[in-house]
């Protein structure tokens, strides 16, 4: 991983504790979401929020088939929970979106842990391909329908 990805990670991981230590672990996901989008911003990020994705099979387009919570600095992809437990689904959202967008670098954050470092989960596009298999064909554009 580049230098730059490790310190956008650093720097939103400590942003996340930041907000976790202040406000707790009880809030609704869209409180989070709007306090993350304003402290990224705050610190000079480039910040998209609800970004929108789309799915093309063949020549069948849904478009705004999905929604990511936040693009950071136009390389890393965030998807927020605010849930008791995180399940295998949740990680596979990411994934999702992550092939189907093209991003290299996911993060996924389940803010109602009691110690927010339990809910931090980085996540790299080569690895997911490694660990679940090239799902579209070798190429990271929105060609065909990814799944897990």
């Amino acid at each position: 991983m580049i230098k730059h990805q490790q310190d956008l990670l650093y720097t939103v991981k400590g942003i996340c504790m930041d907000i976790h230590s202040k406000v707790g672990c009880g809030l609704m996901e869209h409180a989070y979401h709007k306090i993350l989008k304003e402290k990224l911003q705050r610190n000079g990020h480039t910040v998209q929020s609800e970004v929108s994705i789309s799915i093309t099979y063949e020549d069948i387009v849904i478009e705004n088939a999905y929604r990511a919570d936040l693009i950071v600095d136009n390389k890393l992809i965030i998807e927020l929970k605010a849930i008791e437990k995180l399940e295998t689904v949740h990680f596979m959202q990411l994934g999702s979106y992550m092939q189907l967008s093209g991003f290299q670098l996911g993060l996924l954050v389940n803010f109602h842990e009691r110690n927010i470092l339990d809910g931090m989960y980085t996540m790299r596009l080569p690895d997911l391909i490694k660990k679940y298999g090239k799902q579209n064909n070798g190429s990271n554009s929105n060609n065909d329908l990814i799944k897990f």
